[in-house]
């Protein structure tokens, strides 16, 4: 099977590729906005070094499936730089573009549990999303040019609301860096982690692996159109995941309260799984056991 990834020297798109087949013929384009090649060392694939937003002046034929993942994925980056949302409908729209050229058989993009913000958990996908802030705006436009391609063209995709993803590889997103990542790196060295507010706001932290799982699923199951969350269906306050990991690495740091600074920060995510489970996802990770990998992978 041959299989294009955008981002796919990020952090998703470089664990993605190192559980896809041998046997798949992969291509990567990436722009190295937040990614670092070295996540692909070893990994035998093509690269394009380039802008997504650009994939249609190449020609790429055969292209069976592709993995849109080389999308901006931290709402602080829109809200510093509001042009991302047309950066990332436009890209969207390339990739989009690209398939209907070349027949490709299935687009499986990645969008966000963030458009749940405000709701009350546990989050289902045929919940009204509201308006909260830049990310979300252009998440949703997304999903929507999935469904309008579909309507049109026939374009078959699937778009896989992560939650709170964590895991090895996340290095090159540096402050944008999941929360237990960026906690375990200050800890490690000793330092306190900073939290908004009171540490009482919660997350349903998904462990890279999990999310890779929902992603490869995704190639074996004939979908048209569809919408799923990928999440653990279990929600951590982020005092809690401190404690655990004070646990883990045998320390006792106290961490740096904040006054919250984020008028329409994220409170709660908690996926509702019931639909992801028909089509065979099962998260394997608990929490704790994500944790100990990606210790691992951080001594």
């Amino acid at each position: 099977m041959k299989i294009l990834v955008t981002g796919g020297s990020g952090f998703i798109g470089s664990n993605l590729i190192e559980s896809l087949d041998e046997e798949n013929d992969i291509i990567v384009i990436d722009n190295f906005s937040s990614s670092d090649i070295s996540n692909l060392k070893e990994l035998n694939t093509m690269f394009i070094g380039d802008s997504v937003n650009n994939i249609l002046k190449y020609d790429i034929p055969d292209i069976d499936i592709i993995y849109h993942l080389g999308i901006p994925s931290s709402s602080p980056m829109y809200k510093e730089k509001p042009i991302l949302v047309g950066n990332a409908i436009n890209g969207a729209i390339s990739i989009f573009e690209f398939a209907k050229r070349e027949n490709v058989k299935k687009i499986i993009y990645a969008s966000s549990s963030s458009l749940y913000n405000g709701l009350l958990p546990p989050h289902i996908e045929n919940m009204a999303i509201g308006i909260t802030d830049y990310y979300t705006e252009a998440r949703l436009a997304i999903e929507r040019i999935a469904k309008l391609y579909n309507n049109l063209y026939g374009v078959k995709s699937v778009g896989l609301r992560f939650f709170s993803v964590y895991g090895p590889h996340e290095e090159a997103k540096g402050k944008y860096a999941n929360i237990i990542t960026q906690f375990l790196w200050k800890m490690q060295k000793g330092e306190s982690p900073e939290i908004y507010g009171n540490g009482l706001q919660s997350r349903d932290f998904v462990f890279v692996k999990d999310v890779v799982q929902a992603c490869t699923l995704m190639l074996k199951n004939d979908i048209n159109y569809e919408i799923l969350n990928v999440g653990t269906g279990k929600s951590y306050t982020f005092n809690s995941i401190v404690s655990m990991l004070n646990y883990k690495l045998n320390t006792d740091i106290k961490p740096n309260y904040i006054q919250m600074p984020i008028s329409n920060y994220v409170d709660k995510t908690q996926a509702d799984l019931t639909k992801i489970k028909k089509f065979g996802y099962e998260p394997r990770y608990s929490l704790s056991q994500g944790i100990d990998e990606l210790i691992s992978k951080n001594v």
